[in-house]
């Protein structure tokens, strides 16, 4: 790609936000149940796509699916983030064993610095929720088939339940999402244009997994390159 696509809100992960978010995840008892549906979903969709032997965790944050990924104990992982200072948190904060596991990469979701059909899979937890713009979902998509060799693992926000019927009522006054300027950085995605979106990029859906079904936004789509 001749220009990167940067996204606004990426700018905001130095030292301070990096370590921010890694204790995010582990504050209170709420936080901690939904990381550990997180990987429980993770986990069922790693073992459809068949337990894939070299996978990029794009973008991998602060390492916190690392443990997970690295329970297969012949996988190869590349932990590959936009931002320097969480691929620093990750490589401090998770186990010393998972860590020597880990390739560190940084790089763009939307510029991967890797080889067509680089991988077996592509990881991508808590990205596409971030992206508003159909046509920098389609560009993050065709980078994702040009290096994946067969799948990709992706969550996002969809409609068709009860919390995202209440957050479009709240739309109009939503304070967190959206500042003086109007920018808002979540997005909620309708099923049926993201799958269209999944095809056109050349990739069929397998399956999807519902973090609560009915209720929750989360949704794990389990891809597959045609």
């Amino acid at each position: 790609m001749s220009t990167t696509i940067k996204l606004k809100f990426s700018e905001k992960y130095n030292q301070q936000h990096a370590t921010e978010y890694l204790l995010k995840h582990q504050d209170g008892l709420a936080r901690r149940l939904s990381h550990k549906r997180d990987v429980q979903l993770a986990r069922k969709a790693l073992a459809l796509v068949g337990e894939p032997g070299l996978v990029l965790d794009l973008p991998c944050g602060a390492g916190r699916f690392w443990p997970l990924l690295a329970e297969h104990p012949n996988r190869g992982i590349i932990g590959a983030d936009n931002s320097a200072s969480m691929l620093e948190v990750a490589s401090i904060a998770q186990p010393a064993d998972v860590v020597k596991r880990v390739r560190c990469l940084q790089t763009s979701a939307f510029d991967i610095d890797l080889a067509d059909n680089a991988v077996d899979s592509i990881f991508c937890m808590r990205l596409l929720h971030h992206i508003g713009d159909a046509s920098h979902r389609m560009a993050l998509l065709k980078e994702f088939h040009r290096v994946s060799r067969d799948s990709v693992i992706v969550s996002l926000w969809v409609d068709g339940n009860v919390k995202a019927w209440k957050r479009k009522r709240l739309e109009s006054q939503r304070t967190a999402d959206a500042g003086p300027d109007g920018y808002q950085n979540r997005f909620v995605l309708q099923a049926a244009t993201v799958e269209a979106e999944f095809k056109k990029a050349g990739f069929t859906v397998q399956e999807h997994l519902d973090f609560l079904p009915l209720y929750s936004m989360w949704r794990v789509y389990i891809l597959r390159k045609r």
